[in-house]
């Protein structure tokens, strides 16, 4: 499944829901079902800055494409980071690269969170565009 098809499938789930209050509830489940960072790499190294919470992103190359794990010591943050597991998951580092993030502005993410979450969710992008970046100049 592309990047775009994955995209489009979150933006409908989404639209399901009426208010905020549910979509928040949803973020939590997703978080829930996030496919947990070892305890080995809960490390400095793996820290998202610019993050309030806690947040860890561990990126492997299996074959040529990226798996990420992740973990969160906030729910809601733990819900955003499984969004953008899900989004990235298990892709291609060039594909990671060209994706574009718009469907974050479409599920009204970035507006209903407090700046420092929105900073936060920024941050994560970054990293998990790092994290290709590397991967990227392994495959040449």
């Amino acid at each position: 499944m592309s990047i775009q098809d994955i995209q489009e499938e979150i933006i409908e789930e989404f639209a399901m829901f009426d208010d905020w209050m549910q979509r928040y509830e949803y973020m939590i489940e997703l978080g829930k079902s996030l496919p947990l960072i070892d305890e080995q790499f809960k490390t400095d190294d793996n820290i998202i800055k610019g993050c309030q919470s806690k947040v860890w992103v561990h990126a492997e190359l299996n074959s040529d494409q990226l798996e990420f794990t992740a973990d969160s010591d906030a729910i809601i943050t733990k819900g955003i980071i499984a969004i953008l597991i899900r989004t990235f998951s298990n892709q291609h580092p060039k594909d990671i690269l060209a994706a574009d993030t718009a469907f974050i502005d479409q599920i009204g993410l970035k507006e209903h969170l407090s700046p420092t979450r929105a900073n936060g969710l920024v941050s994560m992008i970054k990293q998990i565009k790092m994290y290709a970046i590397a991967f990227q100049t392994q495959l040449k």
